[in-house]
């Protein structure tokens, strides 16, 4: 069986609620078994430990990475990516997970993992390519993450690993690894876990492995739960795609706005439909103007905080606070500490 070369792209938006929880509950686990706080793996990141009970809850790009970041700060093992991502369980994975494990081949199984990579948590692009016997699986945009990519690397491959060897029934059978980071202290834990040579310091990112693979049937095949697990996939897709346009444009605009924020019924107008149309589509996904606008402010107020030297005054009036008290009082339920304390960390 052979797969069509093919490149997934991430959201351009960073801030833009387009992700689920998945995965996330095995890092708060590892993390727990070091006697670390789920609250402490949350806090300062505008998510909510109790999100992890909650299928329909979102978070955006760059807050899964500011839980990455608060993992690589708790942790007390510098392999914590590594053992979090084999905790990983198929029920981890949601309807992704099933609609893999009820395919009928592997490779069947690989094509809806790589089309619906979004469902599983990625924070780069994969691309897929073959050459000879060997399957490429190439990561994209990584370069963004800076420190954070040696842990998003070990935690997003040990989590797939994970994944592909339950599909199978049996170890996914890896047969080179590929990165472009300095080999860390526990290098030889990426060999035992991945049983195959890694190679560190290159000029990209790439997991190879025998396409043989591909041709393998799924000891759990199911084609009944295979079409239903997989519509169920794209009806999520379909849902978040028209949501999240919607919450983009709503985003862009207020980003974009001169002065104040614009009112419900002027975004509204904007967009051409009533305020009753604009207010039923975004709550049909548990959302609302004023969370967008909050979202937004919140976003704003942390890159003010980080990257320049306004006074907390200042900046509460740049993002439409009457007053600094409103804005202190907004930013410690966004985040969980007082805007002078976060800018001090």
């Amino acid at each position: 069986m052979q797969i069509s070369n093919f490149t997934t792209a991430m959201h351009a938006d960073p801030d833009a609620p387009t992700q689920n929880l998945l995965g996330l509950a095995a890092l708060a686990a590892e993390l727990a078994a070091e006697g670390i706080s789920v609250n402490d793996l949350f806090a300062r990141t505008g998510a909510d430990a109790r999100q992890l009970e909650d299928d329909q809850a979102r978070i955006s790009h760059r807050q899964r990475l500011l839980i990455y970041r608060n993992a690589c700060r708790l942790a007390r093992r510098p392999d914590v990516g590594l053992l979090a991502g084999a905790r990983q369980r198929i029920s981890d994975f949601g309807i992704y997970g099933y609609a893999m494990v009820s395919s009928a081949t592997f490779g069947d199984a690989l094509k809806f993992s790589l089309d619906h990579v979004s469902m599983a948590g990625a924070v780069f692009g994969v691309s897929y390519s073959e050459k000879d016997d060997t399957g490429i699986l190439r990561s994209h945009g990584y370069t963004s993450l800076g420190d954070l990519l040696p842990f998003v690397a070990e935690f997003w491959r040990s989590s797939i690993t994970a994944l592909f060897s339950a599909v199978l029934g049996a170890p996914f059978p890896s047969k080179r690894m590929v990165l472009s980071f300095p080999a860390p202290a526990h290098w030889r834990n990426w060999e035992r876990m991945f049983n195959c040579p890694v190679e560190f310091g290159a000029d990209r990112m790439e997991w190879h492995f025998d396409t043989a693979v591909l041709d393998l049937p799924c000891p759990n095949a199911n084609p009944i739960t295979a079409r239903i697990c997989q519509r169920l996939c794209e009806r999520v897709l379909a849902e978040q795609s028209e949501t999240q346009d919607l919450t983009y444009r709503i985003r862009a605009a207020c980003l974009n706005a001169t002065g104040a924020f614009p009112s419900a019924e002027e975004m509204a107008g904007r967009l051409g439909m009533s305020v009753r149309t604009l207010h039923r589509r975004l709550a049909a996904d548990d959302s609302s103007y004023q969370s967008i606008l909050d979202d937004v402010r919140r976003s704003l107020a942390i890159e003010f905080l980080k990257n320049t030297s306004l006074s907390i005054e200042s900046i509460a009036a740049r993002i439409g606070f009457s007053d600094a008290t409103a804005f202190r009082k907004s930013f410690r339920r966004w985040t969980g500490v007082p805007p002078t304390h976060y800018r001090e960390e």
